[in-house]
């Protein structure tokens, strides 16, 4: 690893940034196809009931890693800051005592998911002839967050060095271990559900132990030692003001997304199994998105910590371009071939056609989010993220929830809840973009 590291604070922004980026771009559709796998092989070789019953945990399951996720963005701005300061010992706590608050949040989630996820699945309305199915799927799904905890670690600490490379090697191979046990338990061992949750925590175990032992083999002062590997209070604290307010962010987020699951729900099963199949779509687009976002982080921290006060500031509008054009792109084309998309997932027509109704909307209005996300960025990036975390809880979440209790019950229309979407980022995007303009001129860089 140490001879992948990069410098972000020389050189051309524009062309580091996508170079730097690819490989965060397909590392995050790789962890995508974790779960598409899983609803491609439940719909060609398992029926519609298990596709619907799968499906309907994708925001269950979104829920919970995402406050994974945000814990590691914390943990990618913070080493970034230090090794772009040329700090290496604060770099080396922050590492080591990254580790440990990951483990304990994978953990805390595992427990929480497996007690409480039932009661959330009867609480979205979860058709009675899937939720058996669901709540198998999910508990053995969730056997596997520890390991997802430690992998979203490992490639925190790899972004923040520049090192973009590795991560996506590693969860390359864990990826097709995951579609092979896929195919296996389903199609041999007629295993079902409980197939796919078993392949996708195999490969998420493998994925970790991977980039852990890249971490305790990298040479240097860097490395991941057993030695080292203790809580520091004052990383810690560090790590959790800026990484838990953008996991809880995620969590809540994907809570309002709770109720639109309800309202869809509120319809056949046939446009659940279609929304279910549809919805992939937002993963497939809003992580190559993210690829971005972390990139922003990676960038703005290390000048951060160097004191280059403009590349701060481009580094933002750089990665605010780049995620609003792949959205855009990547929108249209899903429009364009969504039947064909729609195909990886079910063989129904009457499915693929309630499919459709969702990424008609949904696929001009992706790119829009990216006015939103990279505000929040830029500002955790600049360590603020209480209160973006609060713009976006009462601009996406609380907004959401109105209108499904509002427009959506007057309407009962399909297009009725998702236009809720453009309507919330627009909200939501005009504040953040208010509140980083105002944190950037209020910081003081170098």
């Amino acid at each position: 690893m140490k001879e992948n590291r990069q410098d972000l604070t020389t050189g051309s922004i524009w062309g580091k940034m996508l170079f730097f980026s690819i490989p965060l771009v397909l590392t995050n559709l790789l962890q995508v196809l974790f779960n598409m796998a899983d609803i491609a092989v439940i719909g060609q070789f398992a029926g519609s009931l298990s596709l619907g019953a799968v499906g309907s945990t994708t925001t269950l399951v979104t829920l919970f890693t995402g406050i994974l996720i945000g814990m590691a963005g914390g943990i990618n701005v913070l080493v970034a800051r230090f090794f772009g300061a040329k700090d290496k010992r604060s770099t080396v706590q922050t590492i080591h005592t990254a580790l440990l608050v990951s483990l304990a949040a994978g953990l805390i989630v595992l427990a929480f998911g497996m007690i409480f996820s039932k009661w959330i699945l009867e609480v979205m309305n979860t058709k009675e002839e899937l939720l058996n199915g669901a709540v198998l799927y999910i508990r053995i799904y969730f056997l596997g967050m520890p390991a997802l905890a430690l992998y979203n670690f490992g490639n925190a600490v790899c972004s923040a060095f520049g090192d973009t490379k590795k991560p996506l090697y590693y969860l390359a191979a864990a990826g097709v271990v995951n579609v092979v046990l896929n195919l296996f338990f389903v199609i041999v061992c007629k295993m079902d559900v409980a197939g796919v949750a078993a392949a996708s925590i195999i490969s998420q175990y493998i994925s970790a132990f991977l980039i852990l032992r890249a971490l305790a083999q990298m040479g240097g002062d860097y490395a991941l030692r057993l030695l080292e590997l203790k809580f520091d209070k004052r990383m810690a604290e560090y790590i959790i003001q800026i990484g838990l307010p953008a996991g809880l962010q995620n969590g809540i987020f994907q809570l309002a997304n709770l109720f639109i699951q309800a309202g869809v729900n509120t319809f056949d099963a046939t446009m659940v199994a279609g929304n279910s199949a549809a919805a992939n779509a937002d993963a497939l687009l809003y992580d190559s998105m993210a690829a971005f976002y972390t990139a922003c982080g990676s960038f703005m921290g290390q000048n951060y910590g160097a004191g280059k006060r403009d590349r701060v500031r481009n580094s933002y509008l750089i990665s605010l371009a780049y995620s609003f054009g792949i959205g855009l792109i990547g929108g249209i084309s899903l429009v364009i071939f969504g039947k064909q998309f729609l195909g990886l997932f079910t063989n129904d027509p009457a499915v693929v056609e309630a499919g459709m109704k969702r990424l008609t909307i949904m696929g001009y209005c992706y790119g829009f989010s990216a006015f939103m996300d990279s505000a929040i960025a830029a500002s955790r990036a600049l360590g603020k993220s209480i209160v973006p975390t609060i713009i976006v809880i009462l601009g996406s979440c609380v907004f959401r929830m109105v209108w499904v209790n509002t427009v959506f019950a007057y309407f009962k229309t399909i297009p009725s809840l998702y236009l809720l979407y453009i309507f919330s980022w627009g909200i939501t995007a005009f504040v953040e973009i208010i509140y980083f303009v105002h944190v950037y001129k209020n910081t003081k860089i170098g």
